[in-house]
């Protein structure tokens, strides 16, 4: 193991301001036995409807919640019984020493400096995707927790999910055969805007509509397909090309309501990107071509569809020629395994890191990879040029 290895184990801020344990044994360290107290930095539908869901694992506990707009911060007490401790700077948070851990569902501009705040407050960090805006907080931010024993897992819950790990588990063993390409989508029909009590609420509210604190599509949908196109491939991509535009919700909008990309991997492998808010079609998905097959996979669900000669030879069911293997709805064959919620996962799974010091399959490396993909993206788009892998980068 060498030191970076080592040490990676071991705004819109008025929106939102106001993975391990330390080493077992240490001053202040959690123990196996003790409940981790979290902080909610960030009470959106994010930050707020990931309450519930810490509320049923046993060992953590919402002790207290931020958020300088009222409404959310009400609502985030209320989800809490009550119980949480209210705070509009999340500095006054970050000084709790009841609190052993925050999960920061802010803004993406605000994420990097809120995350370094944390991990210089000895805090474990859940830090929501994108983990960072731009190439200077996404190498700060590296920076920061490559020199800190504090756990850092990053908003990707997919990694989490034990269907993808067991879908990529196939892939690797050969399932489909060589990869050859992905398509990715994830289309909604809606103007994907919050409603806003107050006008003065709006750049607040709706800061996903606002390139100063936003990546739009890209950074909020796309980026969890990417993060599992760098997970199978293990690599990154070394160019990018894309298109997006603000085409149909004429609404003052500044971040695009469609995109269009594709990026190429050193092996060859291109991988596209779709993301539409004026067309539902094929809704989340994300296709794995190989040779010998595809494997779809959707929030919660995966299917297998073989290719050609290899498909007929699936369907040869216990040596009698010409039997109908099983397909579900049209979606191909399904791979069943019994699993939970993703999003419910990756908590259970920074419990676990935190209580155990293990690095999170959804971590500082793979975080800051998938955040670099982003603003390839957002910088091929918006300066419509073909963008390379920033070879500057550390991570």
């Amino acid at each position: 193991m060498d030191r970076r290895d080592f040490i990676i184990k071991g705004g819109l801020a008025s929106a939102a301001l106001g993975s391990s344990a330390s080493l077992l044994g240490m001053p202040g360290s959690t123990t196996l036995n003790d409940t981790i107290n979290i902080g909610i930095i960030g009470t959106g539908n994010r930050g707020g409807g990931l309450i519930p869901k810490i509320n049923d694992i046993e060992g953590l506990n919402v002790a207290a919640c931020c958020d300088l707009i009222p409404f959310r911060l009400r609502d985030a007490i209320t989800k809490t019984s009550g119980k949480a401790k209210k705070y509009e700077d999340y500095r006054k948070l970050l000084e709790d020493k009841d609190i052993d851990a925050v999960l920061i569902a802010t803004p993406f501009s605000t994420h990097s400096a809120i995350a370094s705040d944390a991990i210089d407050a000895e805090k474990h960090v859940y830090c929501e995707k994108t983990m960072a805006m731009g190439y200077s907080g996404i190498q700060n931010l590296v920076d920061k927790v490559r020199n800190s024993d504090k756990i850092f897992q990053t908003g990707h819950q997919y990694h989490s999910s034990r269907l993808y790990r067991h879908a990529v588990a196939l892939i690797r063993e050969g399932k489909i055969g060589r990869i050859t390409s992905f398509d990715c989508s994830w289309n909604r029909n809606g103007n994907w805007r919050r409603p806003v009590p107050s006008p003065d609420l709006e750049r607040a509210i709706n800061w996903r509509m606002y390139r100063e604190y936003s990546g739009g599509l890209v950074a909020e949908l796309c980026s969890h397909q990417i993060d599992v196109v760098n997970w199978i491939l293990n690599e990154v991509p070394e160019k990018v090309v894309g298109s997006g535009g603000i085409d149909y919700w004429k609404d003052g909008r500044e971040t695009y309501d469609n995109v269009h990309l594709i990026y190429t991997y050193p092996s060859g492998i291109k991988a596209n990107y779709t993301s539409l808010t004026s067309n539902a079609m094929d809704g989340y998905q994300t296709k794995i071509m190989g040779d010998k097959g595809t494997i779809v996979l959707s929030f919660a669900e995966a299917w297998f569809y073989p290719e050609g000669k290899y498909k007929k030879e699936m369907g040869n069911v216990d040596g009698v020629a010409g039997a109908t293997v099983k397909w579900e709805e049209g979606k191909g064959i399904p791979l069943k395994l019994a699993h939970t919620d993703p999003s419910t996962q990756a908590l259970e799974d920074f419990k676990n890191n935190i209580l155990n010091n293990t690095i999170p399959e959804s971590n500082i490396t793979s975080g800051s990879k998938a955040a670099a993909c982003v603003q390839m993206g957002l910088d091929a788009m918006h300066q419509d040029k073909v963008v390379r892998w920033n070879e500057d980068l550390n991570i």
